[in-house]
């Protein structure tokens, strides 16, 4: 299928590994022009070279970072805001300033990205904001509270927003990527062996096998989603929340 974005220009945050990678490199596939932005050059250069794409050392939660980005890639079609959640722990351990950064990367960051795209988006009569964020606003996580509540406050601020921005040919929708074999849930199951005293592997062998599809998602297929979501096709689709966990949320809705 042809998606329609030959020749439309791409932000994609957190772009150089795990599933942020996976987005552009299928956007790139689909003709976009990918700019990746990321806070690691190494990984950031290594990426842009494997896959041909533009490239920007940025900060989603600073100003000066997000400025970066928009003079890497002016007036994009299509962001995909992507951020990296914080480790596991317990919330009577985190202070005020946890709180701040997890606010700052997982939701007003995300939110400063769209205001300042949005506009042009619209005068344009075209655009594509995908927010990756996590099950856990379905399906919470205790361990993973800041992740949990910040979360949950950008998918809350799109739902109303998306209704406003879909008659000017702008959709908004969230993906809701389930266990992924990423960098980040490496970290994510080493942080609870190291509370927990299990073993690492004991706990991702639980964790697929507790999974309907017996394994953990491979980054390509969220990729995937994310482009079909970007298409020219996909403007009746806004304000949505999709799970890609392989079955792993067990509600009807």
């Amino acid at each position: 299928m042809d998606l329609g974005l030959t020749g439309t220009r791409a932000l994609v945050w957190g772009g150089s590994k795990g599933l942020g990678r996976a987005c552009a490199a299928a956007l790139a596939a689909e003709g976009v022009a990918v700019t990746i932005a990321a806070r690691t050059r190494a990984t950031l250069e290594a990426t842009a070279a494997d896959l041909n794409l533009a490239w920007v050392e940025a900060d989603l939660t600073t100003v000066e970072g997000r400025a970066a980005a928009l003079a890497a890639c002016p007036a994009p079609d299509i962001l995909v805001n992507n951020a990296e959640g914080p480790k596991p722990g317990d919330f009577r351990t985190w202070q005020r300033a946890d709180w701040h950064h997890a606010l700052d990367a997982m939701m007003l960051g995300p939110i400063e990205m769209i205001r300042l795209v949005l506009d042009g988006m619209m005068e344009r009569r075209f655009g594509r904001i995908i927010n990756i964020v996590s099950r856990s606003v379905k399906a919470p996580q205790a361990e993973l509270g800041l992740s949990n509540g910040s979360r949950a406050g950008l998918v809350g601020f799109v739902a109303g927003l998306a209704r406003q921005t879909v008659s000017r040919g702008v959709t908004i929708n969230n993906l809701l990527p389930g266990p992924f074999a990423t960098d980040a849930q490496r970290d994510h199951v080493e942080g609870l062996a190291a509370r927990t005293g299990r073993p690492a592997a004991e706990i991702w062998a639980e964790r697929t096998a507790a999974n309907p599809a017996g394994r953990f998602g491979e980054p390509a297929e969220l990729g995937a989603w994310c482009a079909f979501l970007c298409a020219r096709q996909s403007g009746f689709v806004t304000g949505q929340n999709i799970l890609i966990d392989g079955g792993d949320y067990r509600g009807t809705f």
